[in-house]
């Protein structure tokens, strides 16, 4: 009996369910696949609804007597207000797609120039100036750059796999250009269309080429400041670099765009759901196209099949980077490579933009204490954005990432926040690429090519062996040109120090002579006083030779280095001096009063 009521209500469910019509069951599925793409792509329309459509509210993140802030972020307008995403892109995912897939980029013309590393590694300069912009008006323009221009350089380091052709990239260049600023986009090694000529690949925390290319860029143009905007994984390397120069930097501001910031964390984020898979998915296959680019290098290097074979980036990272690099394992790559490791030695004002919701770079590995504490650091993060993408607008036109940046630089540019390289630390950091100076570069006497779409570019190299004598050549010209006058009082000061020290030696010498008549019972007040007097003398001696050597080298700084002089001989002095008169001191009537007291 109670089997056969069962499927007596089974059977009048199936009555009922067949009753409703079909396109009522079409309606519901739509509303559950409507819903689970809403929870899947991470959609905010509504939440934009409700807010107004007036977007999300950015929020700041600064050190209350931070005078980057009060200075200068407070007078961005943008960084102010609020980010409302493009309607039909109101989804971190699709803005991420949307940027790699098509990105509505501007037309942009870039002036190539080829720069040999230290290790003979190349690297493509694409250079956007603001006079190309002018000339895009039908004014003429001769796309060059003199030594002495005062117009501010950017200098872009772009993201994983990604090279100046990148529409983000294009989107920062042409507003860039268009302020009037100078902009160049340092690729990385083996992208844009170059070849590996070196056993050396770039990585998430190689740093060498960004030092090298802005050496050089401060000593071709000493005169223009430089800033530097790192994006996705060139924000990581631009951090790093920034922490790890500290005060011994020439540049003024700087900003990252959606950095990694714990190379670790974001590892395992992206291999924790399954759209965090797909992205670390399609970027295993970016890196394994770039790896087919350089086989032969590669190949040689590490395990090709291994590498063809990895279905992660973390994989690939084990069969090439480790290897390549010399890690010992992967964590300990990631560890040593991410730039919230080097937040607190940052000396440069730096602008750090992040959205919530970046599908890549998760919001768990934001430093926030950590930027909190650096006062030359301001932190904006914004609930939507998605990966570099901040689309805005009902076209999609713009990045909004771009205007804040574009806001910060200029009002920096004007305020006296901006970040100057100290005099003795250029001198150590000379003496530190002393190796190979990047003026040596064939940059310098390579020309302009145009930038090619398809196709490799060989490098080019130089092999002049005159390029040491041409640069002591310039050198002498430069120190000539800019300080006879100096020159004149150096030479002058250095001939006097170095009779002193003859005199000096010569009167060592014959004290040695007059020691056992000094030590005699029976000596004389005056030859007591020279044997004081040429003890002082030989313990000066060493000091005079010091700066003697010391004027050599930099002759702009006698006076300071005079002034140390003394004042570090005072002390020394006036101990020597105590010894040699003490017991006339202690014989002396005020002393003994004083001793008595």
């Amino acid at each position: 009996m109670a089997t056969a009521g069962e499927n007596s209500a089974a059977e009048l469910l199936l009555r009922a369910a067949a009753l409703v019509p079909l396109d009522r069951y079409a309606l519901a599925a739509l509303v559950l696949a409507a819903a689970f793409l809403y929870r899947f792509l991470e959609l905010h329309v509504l939440g934009d609804l409700l807010r107004g459509l007036r977007g999300g509210r950015v929020a700041l993140t600064f050190h209350p007597d931070s005078q980057v802030y009060h200075r200068v972020a407070s007078k961005c307008r943008s960084l102010h207000g609020r980010y409302l995403a493009t309607p039909w892109l109101a989804s971190p995912h699709l803005q991420t797609l949307f940027l790699g897939i098509w990105g509505r980029p501007p037309s942009v013309t870039y002036r190539r120039q080829l720069y040999t590393v230290r290790d003979g590694g190349t690297i493509a300069l694409d250079w956007l100036l603001a006079s190309d912009w002018e000339a895009a008006d039908g004014s003429s323009c001769d796309g060059t750059i003199s030594s002495d221009d005062s117009t501010p350089i950017v200098v872009v380091v772009p993201g994983l796999t990604s090279d100046s052709t990148a529409a983000y990239v294009k989107h920062l260049v042409f507003s860039m250009a268009s302020n009037g600023w100078n902009v160049v986009v340092g690729n990385h090694r083996g992208l844009g269309g170059i070849s590996i000529t070196s056993d050396c690949f770039y990585n998430g925390g190689w740093t060498e080429d960004i030092r090298e290319v802005v050496n050089y860029l401060h000593q071709k143009y000493p005169e223009a400041p430089l800033f530097t905007v790192g994006t996705s994984l060139g924000a990581n390397i631009l951090v790093k670099y920034l922490g790890e120069e500290g005060e011994s930097i020439p540049i003024a501001g700087a900003a990252s765009i959606c950095s990694p910031w714990d190379l670790l964390v974001t590892s395992r984020f992206i291999s924790r759901k399954l759209v965090q898979r797909c992205y670390d998915k399609a970027l295993a296959i970016g890196l394994k196209g770039y790896a087919k680019l350089h086989q032969p290098v590669l190949a040689r290097l590490a395990n090709w099949e291994a590498i063809t074979s990895s279905r992660s980036t973390r994989e690939f990272d084990h069969h090439a980077t480790c290897v390549v690099a010399k890690y010992e394992t992967v964590d300990t790559f990631y560890r040593k490579c991410s730039c919230a490791n080097y937040i607190g030695n940052v000396s440069v004002p730096l602008l750090c933009i992040s959205a919530l919701d970046d599908p890549l770079c998760t919001r768990e590995a934001i430093p926030w204490d950590e930027c909190r504490a650096n006062k030359n650091i301001v932190l904006a993060t914004t609930p939507n954005g998605g990966h570099l993408g901040f689309f805005q607008g009902l076209t999609a036109g713009r990045l909004w990432w771009v205007e804040p940046v574009s806001e910060f630089f200029s009002a920096l540019h004007d305020s006296p926040c901006m970040h100057r390289q100290k005099l003795n630390n250029i001198c150590m950091q000379t003496q530190e690429h002393g190796l190979q100076s990047p003026l040596e570069s064939s940059i310098d006497k390579g020309p302009y090519v145009n930038l090619m779409e398809d196709g490799m570019v060989a490098a080019v190299t130089n092999e002049d062996t005159n390029t040491h004598e041409s640069l002591d050549k310039h050198n002498q010209a430069v120190s000539e040109m800019e300080g006879s006058d100096v020159n004149v009082q150096q030479n002058g000061i250095t001939s006097v120090l170095q009779d002193e020290s003859h005199s000096a030696v010569k009167n060592t010498s014959g004290t040695e002579d007059n020691v056992p008549s000094a030590q005699g019972p029976v000596g004389s007040q005056e030859q007591r006083e020279e044997l004081s007097t040429d003890k002082i003398r030989d313990a000066i001696a060493p000091v005079k030779k010091s700066i003697n050597q010391l004027i050599r080298s930099q002759g702009r700084s006698v006076w300071w280095l005079a002034y140390i002089a003394v004042v570090t001989s005072w002390p020394l002095l006036g101990a020597i001096g105590f010894f040699l008169y003490r017991k006339k001191f202690r014989n002396s009537s005020p002393a003994k009063r004083l001793l008595r007291g």
